[in-house]
């Protein structure tokens, strides 16, 4: 084991340092990398094809014979070290750690490569705060055939711990942009996109819309929806009907039911 992978048992060894500060939005925006935790997570970044800049292993993790064939492949894929226990544990977000976890550089699309690709269906996030329901929101847009994420300004973190779980690896594959509102709505203006936003304030059902070929759907704050910026500059507002006394549902929830209908109508 010792030939295959480094040891690091010092609290100022400057990967181990590296990745402690990631635990804070403000350095991992300032680094542009963020951590990816758990043994699925890190074997579908690899899967994927991400960009990992290291992987590191925990004690307990790297003892355990069965855990070789994996140990293997991720020394194949990047760099990798054996972290002592304590020093992983400090890294990890979860109770109950698995004692894999990689270090991964950001990856987000600039206008100009959104505007360079043949883009038919794209989710703007409108300031959704809880970092559970971006998280299965990424996951959906992936398994739901969209093309684009855009998240805008009032957004959670994307690279919060919570999220990465959360999207369980769709973020290592799904394209996402980080813009303002205002260059969101020229982007979407400019390539005809028809845009759909989901909203209370309307009496169009989805099932009576007639989505087009290119279509953005825009869904909002947890607690407030859509910003008005949204609704003055949205084609239609959608919503979902209500058969029983709930007057809404969760954003992931109804993200996930527009994704669908307004693929299955393309």
């Amino acid at each position: 084991m010792e030939e295959i992978v480094i040891y690091i048992n010092s609290k100022d060894n400057s990967k181990f340092k590296l990745a402690k500060s990631l635990l804070k939005t403000k350095n991992r925006n300032k680094e542009k990398k963020y951590l990816a935790e758990g043994l699925r997570t890190v074997e579908l970044a690899i899967q994927y094809k991400a960009d990992i800049e290291f992987i590191f292993i925990s004690q307990n993790f790297a003892k355990n014979d069965l855990n070789k064939k994996n140990i293997s492949k991720f020394d194949k894929y990047a760099d990798l070290y054996i972290l002592a226990n304590d020093l992983f544990q400090s890294l990890s977000t979860t109770e109950n750690t698995q004692g894999v976890l990689s270090v991964m550089r950001m990856n987000s699309l600039s206008i100009d490569e959104i505007k360079e690709r043949d883009l038919k269906k794209i989710l703007v996030l409108d300031r959704v705060q809880d970092p559970g329901n971006v998280g299965t929101i990424v996951r959906t847009a992936d398994a739901a055939g969209f093309d684009l994420l855009i998240f805008n300004k009032g957004c959670v973190d994307v690279y919060n711990p919570k999220v990465v779980r959360s999207a369980m690896g769709s973020m290592f594959y799904m394209d996402m942009a980080f813009l303002e509102d205002i260059q969101i709505e020229k982007l979407l203006k400019e390539d005809n996109m028809q845009i759909v936003s989901s909203s209370l304030d309307t009496e169009n059902y989805y099932d009576k819309i007639n989505f087009k070929e290119k279509v953005a759907l825009v869904v909002g704050n947890e607690a407030n929806g859509i910003s008005e910026f949204w609704k003055e500059r949205s084609d239609v507002l959608v919503k979902i009907p209500m058969y029983g006394k709930a007057e809404s549902l969760n954003v992931a929830i109804s993200s996930a039911i527009l994704m669908y209908v307004i693929n299955a109508n393309k």
